[in-house]
């Protein structure tokens, strides 16, 4: 198959696919709770109402049912990357074993341990609130497309066989036994804590749990300043003043509302594409029955998986990151990656010639310079925050929703005692350093996976500093 043939052919596949969130584009999308104007006060204010938001009100009314709870946000719950996310439910804290392994080798048996906790809870908390999530323990393959790639399997298979996890070494036989892709050289099939769920509906399902225990949630409220008010913290925003006990600030790739966050953390534009629904026939051609998610082993990798309803969701590739962390509805397509990533759809289904995509979306994605999330406080200890997750961020939130109310209490806890909570992140350069930095880092991450894996000057300079760039 020529290059042409595959442009032409992702064209015809993308021409009618809706620039919406596949898993947010539902009639029974539950209607906005109304925006907060005037003054109020709180115990607890929350900003932010994805996942760390809503783990966080979820934690607070549990350990103290009658504590008020406020949670703002300026959009609706789940529009940003909670759900827009492939729905990949890890236990990893740290954006995997290998990247925990590298910058906290002392810790790596405790994270692990506390991110299989939280998986174990999370999955608990699923029954316990009586959330349909589409929650299916399926485990995750990650396949090799590339000879470097298949070289560094069995390195990958051991470090997780050796901190307790179900894993199976795939050849090329056996992985493509499993889905049928010419592009599978071997694999790593993990089949303990990690599986799928519908991430609208984990959102959607928190909800309306903090709901009925009895927190305030409103919706398109935005919070725009955050300041000392005597032994108490004061919010405003447009029409809005709000005098609170503690803050949690959860508000991931948006703009920080304390300059830690800015510095640490900057918002990088993943893209993603769902298909048709395919048929029987087509679903033989490619095997798949146990359903997996996947991914692929470049610097710059694709994820992809089956969704309830018999599509394939795909995604990745590429991090565009926008000058001056600039995030909005405007930046949410991009036909020149929506186009990549339906050619690199089909050079690895062939089989699925004429598929069509139904859905094409982006979002901003939170990434640190060590690819895991990072909390802090500030205010005397009044506001804390959780935020930058990298992409792993479906299960992680939850951990780092504990961890920020731990640091609101002023608990010396396992996990406060973290370095990975005591110790922020090196943080980005300002801008028009941060730029640069990260325009070079792509490029550079580009030439690595075209020559084998090699890493050049640049990325040898950012791993002796042990910080990098990535979704």
């Amino acid at each position: 198959m020529t290059a042409g043939a595959h442009v032409s052919r992702a064209g015809r596949a993308l021409a009618d696919a809706a620039p919406s969130v596949f898993w947010l584009d539902r009639p029974d999308a539950p209607e906005p709770t109304p925006p907060l104007t005037g003054t109020a006060a709180a115990d607890l204010v929350i900003v932010g109402a994805g996942y760390t938001g809503l783990w966080a009100a979820r934690h607070a009314l549990a350990d103290d049912p009658g504590r008020d709870v406020l949670v703002l946000d300026a959009g609706t719950a789940a529009l940003g990357a909670s759900g827009r996310n492939g729905g990949f439910l890890s236990a990893s804290i740290t954006h995997g074993a290998a990247n925990g392994r590298s910058h906290f080798p002392d810790e790596l048996g405790t994270l692990h341990r506390l991110g299989n906790e939280n998986y174990d809870d999370l999955v608990a908390d699923l029954v316990a609130l009586g959330i349909d999530a589409a929650f299916d323990p399926v485990g995750e393959i990650d396949v090799a497309v590339a000879p470097w790639q298949a070289d560094e399997l069995a390195e990958h298979a051991a470090l997780l066989a050796g901190l307790g996890e179900d894993v199976v070494l795939l050849d090329t036989e056996a992985v493509r036994a499993h889905v049928a892709s010419p592009t599978y050289l071997g694999g790593v099939w993990t089949r303990s804590h990690v599986g799928l769920v519908d991430p609208a509906r984990l959102a959607w399902g928190l909800l309306a749990a903090v709901r009925r225990a009895g927190a305030r949630v409103h919706e398109h409220t935005p919070v725009t300043s955050i300041a000392d008010a005597g032994g108490a913290v004061e919010l405003r925003g447009p029409h809005l003043h709000v005098r609170a006990r503690r803050v949690l600030l959860a508000t991931n790739a948006f703009p920080g509302l304390v300059a830690p966050i800015r510095r640490a953390v900057v918002p990088v534009y993943d893209h993603v594409l769902v298909t048709e629904p395919l048929s029987a026939a087509q679903w033989g051609s490619v095997g798949w029955s146990g359903r997996q998610g996947l991914s692929d082993g470049g610097n710059r990798f694709h994820y992809y998986r089956p969704t309830p309803d018999g599509r394939i969701l795909w995604g990745g590739w590429d991090a565009l990151y926008h000058f001056g962390g600039r995030v909005g509805p405007e930046l949410e397509q991009d036909d020149r990656t929506a186009r990549t990533l339906a050619e690199h759809f089909f050079a690895t289904f062939p089989q699925l010639d004429g598929v069509r995509f139904t859905h094409r979306w982006g979002g901003p994605i939170a990434t640190t310079t060590r690819f895991t999330f990072t909390a802090g406080t500030r205010h005397r200890g009044r506001v804390a925050w959780s935020v930058g997750y990298t992409g792993l961020g479906v299960g992680a939130s939850r951990f780092g929703a504990r961890v920020a109310l731990d640091l609101l209490a002023g608990a010396d806890t396992e996990r406060t005692r973290l370095a990975a909570v005591r110790r922020p992140p090196f943080p980005f350069p300002p801008e028009p350093l941060r730029w640069a930095a990260v325009q070079a880092t792509r490029r550079a991450l580009a030439r690595a996976d075209a020559r084998e894996g090699r890493r050049g000057p640049w990325l040898r300079l950012l791993d002796r500093f042990g910080v990098g760039f990535d979704s």
